[in-house]
């Protein structure tokens, strides 16, 4: 049977890495505040290609047994959980309360062509915060504070979590006297694909710089600090502009805000734009150390024009971490769970006449929160043992027989200590109830 690419699908090991992966997500959005919604899958077209950047990569809905000359049904399903959003704000509004945040851990179908780190259908987690109007800047801060923290906790190499601002981009831009910012911005962004030669030439050919407007445009790409030194760096190029100023100083305090978690460093980045022009202040971008070809894992920014009513607009900010970017290829490359199965305990099966008092046991585990399973067959106890070992069950439990002079007893098969034990009180270490993600050799 063929492999559909683009789809990918784990092994019950494999999969337990991405549920805890899920899990430590939740957990840190929730301990910050962020609500969970889940919007439907699909969209209307035109919520879909409102903004019209890829428009050819939209799955549509279409009947099996639509008519020739039937038209597609006008929906389509969702490519990134950002438009659904809007929409879902749009029409909740009166029953939200501003500002609202929210993260969301969906699926989403995008029809390009597969690739490492690039696929039909994947899941993404996103946080956002909107507001009414007018969106305090602090919340941007937040924002990067609050994903730092959840990529900290990951099972995964060394991040890079690259910061940008387009105040500074297109302040300084303006102080060069350059009329039209914005077309200078995506050819900028290019920087890690073309050449800076290449950029340079583009610059002047499609968007009409100058020799030495183009070179001041790559000297503010060059800058890079992991602290605030950026500002000096930038203000060493002698460009000034009211709107430079501002974004200097909200990304000093971005930057700033978000340093300190263990294993993601923060980097003011002025190379970093984002293609989509409907950015308006910080953008973020992030890099895993070994996996640079995989682009940015985890994005986003503040965006002053998420929605509007016409009466109304609805600013937010936000990022997106592509969980099966991040995680498919480490799987590749090995990282799994201990186990394939969530049982921490297999009862043993003395024969079939006692599997009733298996049972017994074996629910009276659950009860306390202890995953549990009986043996599927009354094989030998070495048999039962290797049994548990290939599924990674760390705990076989034999019930009370002659084999065991009458008493419970259950065994760490991982090192092979066996006692007696009580099976409305004993309890595995808390780290043995879960699946937990196997140490990688590095």
């Amino acid at each position: 049977m063929t492999k559909l690419s683009g789809f990918p699908e784990f092994l019950p090991a494999e999969r337990n890495v991405e549920l805890i992966v899920l899990d430590h997500l939740r957990s840190v959005f929730e301990l910050h505040g962020f609500a969970s919604i889940e919007t439907r899958a699909v969209e209307t077209m035109d919520q879909l290609l409102r903004k019209g950047e890829i428009d050819k990569e939209v799955y549509v809905l279409r009947r099996l047994q639509a008519g020739e000359g039937d038209s597609d049904s006008g929906m389509g399903l969702h490519f990134d959980l950002t438009v659904p959003f809007a929409r879902y704000v749009l029409e909740n509004a009166g029953k939200l309360e501003f500002p609202f945040r929210r993260y969301q851990i969906q699926k989403v179908w995008r029809g390009e062509r597969p690739q490492q780190g690039r696929f039909r259908e994947f899941t993404q987690a996103d946080i956002d915060i909107v507001a009414k109007d007018e969106l305090a800047f602090h919340f941007d801060v937040e924002v990067a504070q609050v994903m730092a923290e959840a990529l900290s906790g990951l099972p995964v190499p060394q991040l890079t979590l690259q910061v940008s601002n387009r105040k500074v981009l297109e302040g300084f831009y303006r102080g060069l006297g350059i009329a039209e910012p914005t077309t200078v911005m995506p050819i900028v962004d290019k920087l890690d694909k073309v050449p800076a030669d290449k950029i340079a030439q583009l610059l002047q050919t499609d968007a009409g710089l100058s020799a030495d407007q183009a070179a001041q445009c790559l000297s503010l790409a060059e800058i890079r600090t992991t602290d605030d030194s950026f500002v000096a760096a930038v203000r060493a190029l002698g460009v000034e502009d009211p709107l430079l100023d501002e974004g200097l100083e909200e990304l000093r305090l971005v930057v700033v805000g978000a340093a300190g978690a263990d294993g993601v460093e923060v980097v003011a980045d002025l190379r970093i734009a984002r293609g989509l022009d409907y950015y308006t202040g910080t953008v973020f971008e992030t890099r895993m150390a070994g996996y640079e070809h995989l682009g940015s894992i985890c994005s986003g920014g503040r965006y002053d024009q998420l929605a509007t009513d016409g009466r109304t607009t609805y600013p937010g900010v936000g990022i997106s971490l592509g969980v099966s970017r991040l995680l498919v290829p480490l799987v590749a490359d090995g990282l799994s769970a201990d186990r394939s199965v969530p049982s921490a305990v297999l009862v043993a099966l003395v024969d079939e006449e006692s599997r009733p008092a298996s049972v017994e046991v074996a629910s009276a585990l659950r009860a306390r929160g202890i995953p549990t399973e009986v043996a599927a067959t009354a094989q030998k106890f070495g048999k039962q043992i290797r049994y548990a070992e290939r599924r990674g069950i760390p705990y076989v439990w034999f019930p009370a027989s002659p084999q065991t002079e009458g008493s419970h007893q259950v065994r760490d098969i991982r090192i092979g200590e066996q006692g007696n034990a009580d099976p409305t009180t004993w309890a595995p270490p808390a780290e043995d109830l879960s699946p937990r993600i196997k140490e990688q050799n590095t």
